[in-house]
């Protein structure tokens, strides 16, 4: 029996390795065969900005790893969408750009720059014609900045206003007997609140419908300019629902027309003066970003370094969607020891994480400020531990939606003693110090215990906030009094000077270059993440756990599954958190 066990594992293995061996033969011809292909864009052609896939700041990709691109991305940059619109800027071969029914899978910052690459893109002389079968308000807003805007017969709009909804879990702990032990410090740092509490506090709520009200603003704004509407007129649309069926959005002066998808076709033609009966030459936004990518916009020996830094922040090694400061740091480092690099751009986007990572990774910023410039661009969101690697650069730069600040720090710890008591488990403790048994989740929180995570907390955030006194030259007294927990907007954040300049990018990288006193110069990214193969293989690894999880998302549905993910990673929190004080929903 057991010869026979041997025999089929033998087998089984053998034909896995045969497998993986085709695979790759498979994979390595498909390379080697395209490896000369490029895009043939034909002349009088239009771009279609199709987004299906989540957009990340950057994805990373190792120009010389010959796997890249030989996998399915799971999300698309926003670094190469924005590089492709400005090369398709000055390409004769395009003519325009067709925004076509996108359901944006990104955030209001990211929203803003491609829509703001799209304006600049339309001041070159071209056009731009947007079509949707339904747009949701992020859609709206970024299809406002076109020529023309329509929708289907039976489509519909959605342009209502931002809100935000925040659950709380106080019965839900009683009900289960599993509580979440709470120290914080910072008036509006209310990760916790939905632990502690039934509703919304007063500070929350303030803070939250100033912030959406600040995002609001700025949206509405971008909206006016590009639809000629004025922001009173915008918000009694929105008020009244003024937009939604196609016909009251038409009469409105939200959008241009009501047509079909072939009418709107008709449309692009007479745009590039085709007759009825040639080709409609549409380009994907897939195919000519691998044309785009290989024009490059700045050059010269002198480089600008641009690190990217996205996702939760989390002690260790890191990766393409978790900052940690090992693949951060070795990127600083990086940077600051290539002598063609000549200034650091920092790109932040990150609600925050762990406090001793972050400070690990602020200090790795201010030891390349001492050689050369850091200037920090924040995307959408900058907030607690992400405000806290920025507070160590020369000169930060935010776009007016994102959000910043939250500085302030908390700690959750679960206890599980009811939960055990009405299960029948007691739980006994024997140690050889006073303090051996640290804390059991089954048993009740002594007052000495919360005692020393409390002077932890307090420690770590007068850290926080000389870190904050130091970075933006201003008292502690200043910085504790824009602290709190609180959260803003770029157009806040500037105005209180947690930032220096409302920007992009391109314009952060412009006066990190403009500090270096560099004229001509290159871009180098860093980091470079493991390869779409590496990456293939880890996921192939992680197989059962992700199947398990899209098993339970489908059975218990979406909205579920996000409750119960906020109650896990709630309890998986180690150390003290620099986090963004709420899991903010904008819709």
């Amino acid at each position: 029996m057991k010869f026979l066990r041997n025999l089929l594992a033998a087998i089984i293995g053998c034909l896995i390795a045969f497998g993986v061996i085709f695979i790759m033969f498979v994979i390595f011809i498909g390379i080697v065969g395209s490896s000369e292909e490029t895009v043939s864009i034909k002349k009088n052609s239009i771009l279609e900005l199709q987004l299906k896939l989540p957009i990340s700041d950057y994805v990373g990709d190792n120009e010389l790893d010959p796997f890249t691109g030989a996998f399915m991305e799971q999300s698309q940059g926003l670094d190469e969408i924005l590089h492709a619109i400005t090369v398709a800027k000055d390409d004769d071969d395009i003519k325009g750009i067709s925004i076509n029914n996108n359901f944006m899978m990104a955030g209001l910052a990211q929203t803003q720059a491609v829509r703001k690459a799209l304006e600049e893109f339309k001041g070159a002389g071209k056009f731009i014609y947007t079509y949707g079968d339904f747009y949701m308000q992020k859609d709206y807003y970024l299809a406002s900045v076109a020529d023309s805007v329509f929708i289907n017969p039976v489509g519909g709009l959605d342009f209502r206003g931002l809100s935000s909804e925040v659950l709380f879990f106080k019965d839900l702990q009683e009900k289960t007997g599993v509580k979440m032990e709470v120290i914080r410090h910072g008036k509006y740092k209310s990760a916790v609140e939905p632990f502690i509490a039934n509703e919304m506090s007063e500070a929350n709520r303030t803070q939250i419908k100033e912030l959406i009200g600040s995002l609001w603003g700025s949206i509405v704004e971008d909206i006016s300019m590009g639809r000629g509407i004025s922001t009173a007129d915008l918000n009694i649309i929105a008020d009244t629902l003024g937009g939604r069926t196609p016909e009251y959005a038409k009469e409105t002066g939200l959008l241009d027309d009501v047509i079909f998808f072939d009418q709107y076709e008709e449309k692009l033609r007479n745009a590039i003066n085709l007759k009825k009966d040639d080709d409609l030459n549409i380009v994907a936004l897939e195919d000519y970003v691998i044309r785009s990518n290989k024009k490059v916009l700045k050059s010269g020996k002198d480089k600008v370094a641009v690190v990217f830094a996205q996702g939760e922040i989390l002690y260790g090694e890191g990766g393409p969607d978790v900052i940690g400061q090992g693949i951060i740091n070795e990127a600083i480092i990086k940077a600051k020891e290539d002598d063609d690099v000549k200034a650091i751009v920092l790109r932040v986007n990150s609600p925050g994480g762990s406090a001793l990572t972050s400070d690990i990774i602020w200090r790795e910023i201010t030891l390349a400020r001492e050689k050369k410039p850091v200037v920090v661009s924040m995307g959408n969101v900058a907030a607690s531990g992400g405000y806290y690697i920025s507070a160590g650069a020369d000169k930060i730069f935010a776009e007016p939606t994102t959000i910043t600040g939250s500085i302030g720090v908390f700690g959750t710890i679960p206890n599980m003693t009811e939960l055990a008591a009405d299960i029948g488990i007691n739980a006994e403790q024997v140690g050889t110090n006073k303090n051996s048994v640290e804390y059991s989740v089954f048993e009740p929180m002594t007052n000495e215990f919360r005692g020393y995570v409390q002077e932890s907390i307090e420690s770590t955030y007068n850290t926080f906030l000389q870190r904050v006194s130091q970075g933006r030259n201003m008292s502690m007294a200043e910085a504790d009094s824009l602290a709190q927990g609180r959260v803003w907007s770029g157009v806040d954040a500037k105005r209180i000077g947690l930032v220096d300049e409302l920007g992009n990018l391109e314009d952060a990288i412009a006066e990190a270059a403009k500090m270096a006193e560099l004229s001509n110069y290159g871009i180098k990214k860093f980091p470079k993440y493991k390869s779409g193969f590496e990456r293939l293989m880890e996921d192939l690894g992680g197989a059962s756990a992700k199947v398990k999880q899209e098993f339970i998302e489908e059975e218990i549905g979406t909205e579920a599954y996000s409750i119960l993910k906020q109650v896990k990673s709630a309890m998986e929190q180690e150390g003290v958190q620099a986090r963004m004080p709420f899991v903010l929903d904008i819709k």
